[in-house]
Order: structure tokens, then C-alpha cells, then sequence
């Protein structure tokens, strides 16, 4: 793997290491191997950070040029490094100055252009690459994923234009709840879906989404934790339609029904989570941070559908559209059906995963 396609892939697995949050991160400037969302998240987690921090100061010290090793300083005030950056690092820096942590730095992965999309803006690395060297070890280690650049503006836009037919055509029903209380669902979740197989007229760009997302975990199986995958649901398409409804906090399957994976496709152009709303927060079971996404275009989200990861989409104030496919475990399925534990739109599609699916 080149320079550029690591930097790519290492910048995905970044986050806040006070909060979680994976969005607009900085490095310590000193270490430069540790991220935080703001200076103040950096001063908060100071005293356990230092620790790590004067060891990985120690350990880039012969890669220093003469006169740019960062100063020893001491434990309660070391001093930020004096290392020299471009316009472009100098404008992500711009976070105010602290006497008790070293400075903040660029952003990851801006250290240089980024060569690792094709014209359209899609991700150079083969499915089997981005499979292996990054989904499959994001995901065992901390079993959330997010893949920017997807399928590319082109094809994504595509995708948009069936989405957004889709929705014109009324199609679209209020989302269900697995266990249903009637008069309870619009309290709990606000969004709009219907449940797409891809053969449908006028959804080929989903069906080449789907076949995409096959793909990927086609190449992951067997190596994502302990699960052989062997089938996923239809493809549920939903809107959110912007008017301030979200879906509180949930597991995506708490009754084992067998779905494993959850892959999330996001198709918001231009999206501004500050002005619109609509991350979706993840709380992963057993720790304390909590991981923010945001639903921005050509983007892909997997995680862990168990307990391990409760989320909640927050209320979104414009339109928000994704797709979302859950794949299935053999065992645990199985099991399900003996149990009668399927709810309502979980109708599984069997997925030949050691075949390729056919794109066109």
C-alpha cells in the first residue's frame, strides 16, 4: 500500500480520545499520534494522555531534523512543538494556545494531496484491499467503520436520483418498530421508509449500491469476528424529512434475529451538521466515549448490530436520506426461524457471497 492510501486508511480509524467524536479531529503536536476535537477535549484528557505522549515524543526523536526535536518540558507545562507547517496545516491549527498541553496540530491526513481518489471521488483501493487492510481490522477493533468516497460522486449521485423518484411516488410509509406499540412509533423514530430489492424500475443505481456493499463483505467473511455471513435483508431506503424528528437510542437487533453487520449509505449533498442536525451517535457497549457520524454523500457506515452498539439518529432540520442493508449470520438466523423471532421488514434475501454479484 502506497503513502497516500494509508494515510487514507489510518485517518478513518481516528477519533476524539475524550469524546469519540471521528469528525474535524486535530493531532497533539507534540506526539502526533493522538486526536482531539477541540483544545478543550485536549486539555481534559491531559493527565492520561501525557503519559502515552512523552513516550511517543521519545520515540520520534531521531527522525527529528537538527533544531525541530520538540523541548522535554515538564510533566505540568511541556512546551508545543516548533514544527513548521504549510498554509494549509497552519489554517487547521488555528485552535487558541495552551501553557498546560502541547498545541493541537493539522488535521490527519492533510499533511499533503490527497491521491487516493479517481477523478469522480472514488476510492482507489479494490474492494478486496479496502476489505482486508482496513474494514476488517477497523471493524475487530472497534466494530464501527466509516468508508467516505464509496462509489463516487458520479455513481453516487445515481443513487440520489432513484432515491429521491422513490420518494415521489408515495411509496414511502412511517418506519416500524420491531416490538410495535401503536400509538408510540412517531415518538420514537421519524423517518419515512420503504424496502427495495433492487429489481424494482427505476432503482438500478440501488441495486449496484447493493452489489457493491455484497462485494465488500463478500471479502470480509470469515475474518469479521465469528460470523459466516450468508444472506442480508432487502435494502431499506428512508427519509428523514427534515421537520425535526429523529429516532431515539436503540439496538438495531437486541433479540438475536441474526443480523450481524449494519451498513449505512448516506446521500446528503452539502450536509452541515451544525445548521441540519441528523448525526447519527453510537454508543458503543463498555466505554464511556461515544462516536458521531455524520450523514454525509458517498459515505458508508458499518458497525455491529448487536447490543454492542446502541445508537440514536438526532433530530434532522433538512432532508436526510440513507440506505441500509443488515446482513445476516447462518447460525444465528437460523435459529431465529426456529424461534419466530423475525419482526416486520426483516424478510431475508438469500446472498450468494462467494460469487461475485453482477453490477450491471
Amino acid at each position: 500500500m502506497d503513502k497516500q492510501q494509508q494515510s487514507e486508511l489510518e485517518r478513518e480509524r481516528q477519533y476524539c480520545e475524550l469524546c469519540g467524536k471521528m469528525e474535524n479531529l486535530l493531532k497533539c503536536g507534540r506526539c502526533r499520534s493522538s486526536f482531539y476535537c477541540s483544545k478543550e477535549h485536549q486539555k481534559q484528557h491531559w493527565k492520561k494522555h501525557k503519559l502515552i505522549c512523552k513516550e511517543a515524543d521519545k520515540a520520534q526523536l531521531p527522525k527529528q531534523k537538527p533544531g525541530k526535536a520538540p523541548p522535554a518540558g515538564d510533566d505540568e507545562a511541556p512546551e508545543k512543538s516548533q514544527e513548521k507547517k504549510s498554509p494549509e496545516q497552519a489554517d487547521s491549527a488555528s485552535l487558541p494556545q495552551t501553557t498546560e498541553t502541547p498545541e493541537v496540530g493539522d488535521r490527519p491526513g492533510e499533511d499533503g494531496p490527497n491521491n487516493t481518489a479517481t477523478p469522480n471521488g472514488q476510492t482507489s483501493s479494490s474492494p478486496q484491499k479496502l476489505a482486508m487492510e482496513y474494514i476488517v481490522p477497523c471493524m475487530n477493533k472497534h466494530g464501527i467503520c466509516v468508508v467516505d468516497n464509496f462509489v463516487g460522486a458520479e455513481t453516487g449521485l445515481g443513487i440520489l436520483e432513484n432515491v429521491k423518484a422513490l420518494h415521489k411516488t408515495g411509496k414511502f410509509t412511517d418506519g416500524q418498530l420491531v416490538s410495535q406499540k401503536s400509538d408510540s412509533t412517531k415518538d420514537i423514530r421519524g423517518d419515512k421508509i420503504t424496502w427495495i430489492e433492487g429489481r424494482e424500475a427505476g432503482c438500478e443505481k440501488i441495486l449496484f449500491l447493493m452489489s457493491r456493499m455484497d462485494d465488500l463483505i463478500r471479502h470480509c467473511n470469515g475474518k469479521l469476528g465469528n460470523y459466516s455471513i450468508n444472506g442480508r435483508t432487502k435494502a431499506m431506503v428512508a427519509c428523514y424529512p427534515g421537520n425535526g424528528t429523529g429516532y431515539v437510542r436503540h439496538v438495531d437487533n437486541p433479540n438475536g434475529d441474526g443480523r450481524c453487520v449494519t451498513c449505512i449509505y448516506y446521500l446528503n449533498k452539502d450536509w452541515n451538521a451544525k445548521e441540519h442536525g441528523g448525526l447519527l451517535r453510537i454508543f458503543p457497549e463498555g466505554k464511556a466515549q461515544f462516536a458521531d457520524i455524520e450523514p454525509k454523500f458517498d459515505r458508508l457506515l458499518l458497525f455491529w448490530s448487536d447490543r454492542r452498539n446502541p445508537h440514536e439518529v438526532q433530530p434532522a432540520f433538512a432532508t436526510r436520506y440513507a440506505i441500509t442493508v443488515w446482513y445476516f449470520d447462518a447460525d444465528e438466523r437460523a435459529r431465529a426461524k426456529e424461534k419466530y423471532l423475525t419482526g416486520a421488514g426483516e424478510k431475508g434475501v438469500k446472498v450468494e457471497l462467494d460469487k461475485s454479484p453482477d453490477p450491471s
